[in-house]
């Protein structure tokens, strides 16, 4: 029996709201899953993913949906946390029926959530989503929009990269460093940008051989993937998959600083304590890569590119916060920043509960 069908292991999730969406004729099967909605609307992306089955989608759009209502609280805009997957292998199934069929649903939530571009989603799709609801952000600059979100989400790992430098080596600048990145993708590509104008010595590492030869024209060096994040370097920034901090890493890992894009980097529970214990200094992953989120929440103002970088700016005073309370409360930067977020979702949220006329 799939979860479509029974919910009731959901009781335990925290959640405010989870949505189960189908539409036979298009092919629409969807969740859409609100954690919070304390300091606002929730707001997070749509992945369109083929999941091996239906619990295997619901895992994952609980576990996104409450990292983003952290890294809404973390970075400080007024948005609450959600996410939404689509069930289904985008190349074969995603039509524009489909799309529209998916926005009626989001639009039917009447502003509780807004949506955005994640895996298997881009803006184009947005452009389509938005003709049936008004609560889409990561639209296209035509039509008004912010476009790809992956220029100030590098701009923002970088932001938190230097915060972590001066922590660790006395300044807030990688140069002469020597940096890894793994997954040269869109974000990784803009990260090795940043940190070449800095004046660090950049590694890099992808499965895609075209993106390893683009990173590597811009004067970063390429290696195997296996051996990048076993690297003696003084950074090493995962910009790929989740789950890349595991206890087999945990043992070669040599790098003094770990700030990357990749979400959900830890691979369980106790990583992070691991790390602190072998005087790794850790950025959390969902205080790093908050650029994204601040460019596309910006676009529900109006969106203005100078405004949205200048926010993202500040993950660098964040990353610093999330350090000092870290050492204050002597607990490891993934406690300190959940309990950043939790305060403020508290501390702030908390007014909602006061009447206005």
């Amino acid at each position: 029996m799939g979860v479509f069908d029974r919910t009731d292991h959901l009781k335990d999730a925290g959640h405010e709201q989870v949505v189960f969406c189908q539409d036979p004729a298009s092919g629409l099967r969807a969740i859409i899953a609100i954690y919070s909605t304390a300091l606002g609307p929730a707001l997070g992306g749509t992945r369109f993913y083929p999941y091996v089955d239906e619990a295997a989608a619901l895992t994952d759009v609980l576990a996104l949906s409450k990292a983003m209502a952290y890294k809404a609280a973390c970075s400080g805009v007024d948005l609450g946390g959600g996410k939404a997957v689509i069930l289904g292998d985008p190349a074969t199934m995603k039509t524009e029926a489909l799309l529209r069929s998916y926005g009626r649903m989001v639009e039917s939530l009447g502003g509780r959530y807004y949506t955005a571009c994640d895996v298997g989603t881009y803006v184009q799709d947005m452009d389509v989503i938005a003709r049936e609801s008004r609560f889409v952000t990561g639209r296209s600059p035509e039509h008004g929009g912010a476009g790809d979100s992956a220029v100030l989400t590098a701009f923002g790992v970088f932001q938190s990269m230097r915060a972590a430098a001066q922590v660790a080596f006395g300044a807030p600048s990688l140069a002469g460093r020597s940096v890894a990145v793994e997954g040269v993708g869109k974000v990784g590509f803009h990260l090795v940008e940043h940190l070449v104008e800095d004046g660090a010595s950049v590694v890099v590492a992808d499965v895609n051989p075209v993106a390893v030869e683009r990173a590597v024209a811009l004067g970063a060096r390429a290696v195997g993937v296996e051996e990048l994040p076993v690297l003696d370097v003084d950074v090493y920034a995962p910009c790929a998959l989740g789950g890349s901090l595991s206890d087999e890493l945990m043992g070669r890992l040599r790098a003094r600083v770990v700030c990357g894009a990749a979400n959900n980097q830890l691979a369980h529970p106790g990583i992070e304590k691991v790390l602190a214990d072998n005087g790794v200094l850790y950025a959390p992953d969902y205080v790093a890569n908050a650029g994204g989120l601040i460019q596309v929440a910006d676009e529900i103002e109006g969106f203005s590119f100078e405004r949205a970088k200048a926010k993202a700016s500040r993950i660098f005073d964040t990353t610093l916060e999330v350090f000092r309370l870290a050492d204050a409360e002597g607990v490891p930067p993934a406690v300190a920043a959940d309990r950043l977020a939790e305060r403020r979702m508290s501390d702030v949220g908390r007014l909602r509960t006061i009447l206005l006329p």
